[in-house]
């Protein structure tokens, strides 16, 4: 299978090397990264609004070194946030953060990632939105729920993500349900070991649907992470069972991937809201778009060998 092998190499040097020298590289990540800067995706916050869609905002870059950077991908959260304030957008787009972006895996970085992470989410909740901690991989879960249990202490709306191929992430969600969590439920994007993962995609839809479900019969706000019609159609059925309104749960999707389908939905009354990721440091993200399809793989193939 490719998507471990493309996953592998989103942390070599070398190969993001290839990749950004590449001639069709350019063509191929602007389909998944909005932008560079603030200024440039701007536009397309605007844009979704017009059309009825929210967005979650990820400034790209997590394999950070030093204790400067991570207080540097906090600051450009919150140049966000006052941009988003000027433009009166609060509450149609929030934030997602990566903890090892804010610093994680440094020295001491829990404690970092917490400091770092807490005026963004302060500042969020000044304008009338908030932020979702994106999951990573296994080896940083317990960190990252134990930030998200401290920050909800004071800003209970602040979500977090689970993985539906972690063997351990029923276990989660029964927890966050029963706590009144945002929750964005998503298949998994790291390359997991069989000892905590299942490998086989039937398998990892199964484990979606019943973490799915757990989460539309708990007390807290589902947020559904997938461009799977047939996993969209489940989790409408899940919510209907359920007795949810369609303020009540939301689908999530990747700026760039089924847009027809972001309309659809807005237009049948559901939230829809779009992860729409920018910033300069986007290898990591970009690769691990292209492991989770293969059709993304073959766009960006035929694409590096055409000359710009």
């Amino acid at each position: 299978m490719l998507g471990p092998v493309i996953l592998a190499a989103s942390r070599s040097d070398k190969m993001r090397r290839f990749v950004s020298a590449a001639p069709g590289t350019k063509q191929v990540v602007a389909r998944f990264i909005a932008g560079e800067s603030v200024d440039q995706v701007v536009p397309i916050i605007v844009d979704a609004a017009d059309k009825g869609l929210e967005v979650t905002l990820d400034v790209v870059g997590e394999d950070i070194t030093t204790v400067e950077q991570s207080h540097a991908a906090r600051d450009a959260y919150l140049e966000l946030i006052d941009r988003l304030k000027d433009l009166g957008l609060g509450t149609k787009a929030e934030m997602s953060v990566k903890l090892s972006m804010f610093g994680q895996a440094l020295e001491g970085g829990h404690e970092l990632a917490l400091a770092n992470v807490r005026p963004v989410v302060e500042a969020a909740a000044a304008i009338g939105t908030t932020v979702t901690l994106d999951a990573e991989d296994h080896t940083t879960l317990d960190s990252m729920f134990a930030i998200h249990d401290a920050l909800r202490e004071d800003f209970p709306q602040t979500g977090c993500v689970i993985q539906a191929y972690l063997f351990r992430t029923e276990a989660d969600a029964r927890r966050l349900a029963a706590n009144g969590s945002r929750v964005r439920i998503v298949k998994g994007a790291y390359k997991e070991p069989a000892e905590v993962a299942y490998q086989n995609k039937a398998e990892i839809d199964k484990a979606y649907v019943r973490v799915l479900r757990i989460l539309m019969e708990g007390d807290g706000y589902p947020m559904i992470g997938s461009h799977d019609p047939r996993l969209i159609s489940i989790a409408q059925e899940l919510a209907r069972r359920a007795g949810r309104k369609l303020d009540e749960y939301e689908f999530q999707m990747l700026y760039g991937i089924r847009s027809d389908e972001h309309l659809r939905l807005a237009a049948e009354g559901h939230r829809m809201r779009v992860y729409t990721a920018y910033g300069t440091d986007w290898y990591g993200y970009f690769m691990r778009r292209l492991a989770e399809k293969p059709a993304n793989l073959l766009f960006f193939a035929r694409s590096i060998l055409t000359k710009d």
